[in-house]
């Protein structure tokens, strides 16, 4: 029997399924350290992970028996990919789990930043009442951009379908892939017709700070931004000066280029971030919902089934 360890938080679902087959045992281990686990880590054939810590050099070469690693989620950023594809172990991943919830997390952050609605959540709270100040603008008949169109791309794509939007999506990596819900362009076509722009891709060597002072330059028109992908995509400091410029209208961020407190706060843009009226902020959670925890596993342990 293969072993596995199990170094995140996870639902109890992938163990159920994992363990009813009988060919692995799972050790949960939640709690455990990245130095723990760098001490036990040769005795398993299996990890799973979700963003715990980085799996890297030092780690990969503990792990003498491992032949797969999988990731609770949808990104591999957190792992070196191409160390664990050159020691032939198999990475897994369940972006199919969570693109349903990214999809309408995405959308329910694009309505709420059309219309206004934080800000007059916020004045009425304050004693303030401003119709005219809070006056929405209506998605319908706009053209939105996507830059990737994989499962969360696409999936994006299909909830935006009933609001009479038009949608047109570039991946640098996939062509002929325009469907029902979407229209392939080139980056330039979607420069020049995008209204809303929305990012659905990994975060790479070649897409660290792709959205620079140069990327927002490019846009014929002023536009509104998504990202929903990864926070290193984005110089923020740029994207700040974008909207100061009127080149962004407003932001949804539920990822940011450093995560978590304190080392959030003490970033030099952070208090122009927390300060801009037209910034929607998220922690990290748009793929993260109730459903999406339980489905995560449940597609996770069926990709480990399906290795043995």
């Amino acid at each position: 029997m293969k072993r596995l360890l199990i170094v995140d938080n996870l639902h109890p679902a992938f163990m159920e399924l994992v363990e009813a087959a009988g060919r692995h045992r799972c050790d949960y281990r939640p709690e455990i350290t990245y130095e723990e686990c760098l001490q036990v880590i040769g005795d398993y054939h299996g990890l799973v992970v979700r963003s715990k810590f980085y799996i890297g050099q030092e780690l990969l070469e503990a792990a003498g028996r491992l032949e797969f690693i999988g990731r609770a989620g949808a990104g591999m950023d957190g792992i070196d990919t191409a160390l664990a594809q050159a020691r032939n172990i198999a990475l897994l991943n369940a972006p199919e789990g969570n693109r349903d919830a990214v999809g309408e997390h995405a959308l329910g952050m694009l309505l709420s930043l059309l219309n206004n609605l934080r800000a007059g959540d916020l004045q009425i709270r304050a004693g303030l009442w401003d119709r005219e100040g809070n006056r929405g603008t209506e998605l319908r008949g706009k053209t939105v951009g996507l830059v990737g169109y994989g499962f969360m791309g696409q999936c994006f794509a299909k909830k935006l379908s009933g609001l009479e939007v038009r949608v047109i999506a570039y991946d640098k990596y996939k062509h002929g892939f325009s469907d029902g819900f979407a229209e392939e362009v080139s980056m330039d076509h979607l420069f020049a017709e995008a209204d809303v722009l929305s990012l659905h891709i990994p975060l790479t060597v070649e897409t660290r700070k792709m959205i620079d002072s140069n990327y927002w330059r490019r846009f014929r028109k002023a536009i509104y931004f998504l990202n929903t992908a990864r926070g290193e995509i984005v110089d923020t400091a740029a994207l700040l000066d974008a909207l100061a410029a009127g080149k962004v209208l407003g932001a949804g961020l539920d990822v940011l280029e450093v995560e978590k407190f304190p080392a959030l706060k003490s970033q030099p843009w952070f208090k122009e971030l927390v300060d801009s009226g037209r910034l929607l902020l998220s922690p990290h959670v748009a793929g993260w919902s109730f459903e999406s925890y339980r489905r995560i596993s449940e597609i996770l342990a069926q990709k480990v089934l399906s290795l043995s």
